[in-house]
């Protein structure tokens, strides 16, 4: 479980984050939608431990900054960050070593296979293009079998077979429990498998809505999104 309590973030006077709560339980899957600049990225990283804020963040548990909060933890950013002298096998080894793993090997060889990089195994990180990267960073995130997931944009610079076994991926993680969360500016790209969704807009949380409560009252997710972003928007641009 994934619980996000009263988080703020400020870089100086600028409010990134404010006051910003919700909680993804085992098994579900929440989408984190947002124009860009909303601030979704921001409340990604603070959950990964990389930014300081105010609040409380807990991973299954335990705070996030927390070594048992890390080995739980499987994060996917926007933008790979892969060593440029590390070979892709070599990137899933060096996990491997981090996290303490045993018998790991036939896992990797399955990640790669399904996101078809068992045949760039000795490619240097260097000579990956984005996508193939991004692809070595999902394979190096899930190696660890973590208990909670965040993807940044993930399906940003992917092939279609890449998207198509991303999406089946994060299936299998929610049947075996884990909780995901997702974000992106692209509702269609997770449109058919959301449990929940938090709508951010100005660094807060707009709304929040679960697919029974969409399913139910017959309200339009995509509707309510641009009533949300765009007619915010438009209040602002008046008012200037």
């Amino acid at each position: 479980m994934l619980r996000v309590n009263n988080v703020t973030k400020k870089y100086g006077k600028f409010v990134a984050n404010e006051d910003v709560s919700f909680e993804i339980n085992a098994g579900e899957i929440s989408v984190l939608l947002g124009p860009n600049g909303a601030g979704k990225s921001t409340i990604i990283k603070s959950i990964a431990g990389l930014l300081k804020f105010n609040g409380l963040i807990t991973i299954h548990g335990n705070e996030n900054k927390s070594m048992q909060a890390k080995r739980d933890l499987g994060y996917i950013p926007e933008m790979p960050a892969l060593y440029d002298m590390l070979t892709v096998w070599e990137h899933m080894e060096f996990v491997a070593r981090a996290y303490s793993l045993k018998d790991w090997k036939e896992n990797a060889e399955e990640l790669l296979r399904r996101f078809e990089l068992d045949d760039k195994k000795k490619k240097l990180g260097s000579e990956l293009s984005k996508g193939m990267q991004q692809k070595v960073s999902i394979c190096c995130a899930m190696l660890t079998q973590p208990k909670v997931i965040l993807f940044d944009e993930p399906m940003v610079g992917l092939d279609p077979h890449a998207i198509k076994e991303l999406k089946a991926l994060i299936l299998e993680k929610k049947r075996e429990g884990a909780a995901i969360l997702i974000s992106t500016h692209m509702l269609d790209s997770v449109n058919e498998f959301w449990d929940s969704t938090n709508i951010m807009m100005n660094g807060k949380i707009a709304a929040r809505r679960t697919r029974q409560e969409i399913e139910g009252s017959g309200e339009d997710l995509e509707a309510l999104f641009f009533h949300i972003t765009e007619g915010e928007k438009r209040t602002t641009e008046g008012e200037v």
